[in-house]
């Protein structure tokens, strides 16, 4: 679900994937979450380590 509408939506050039990408999980985890799995994993680690 929300991988593909993000991959796609950031294809065709409607949005930033990488941000979209933060945002969707900043969210899930404010609404409660203790654990996100997610096909964004890797690359949510990669971006992580990288900004912080």
């Amino acid at each position: 679900g929300e991988y593909a509408m993000i991959k796609a939506a950031e294809m065709n050039g409607w949005l930033d994937g990488k941000k979209a990408m933060m945002e969707m999980l900043t969210c899930i985890k404010r609404a409660g979450a203790d654990l996100i799995i997610t096909y964004f994993a890797k690359e949510a680690a990669r971006r992580l380590t990288n900004d912080y």
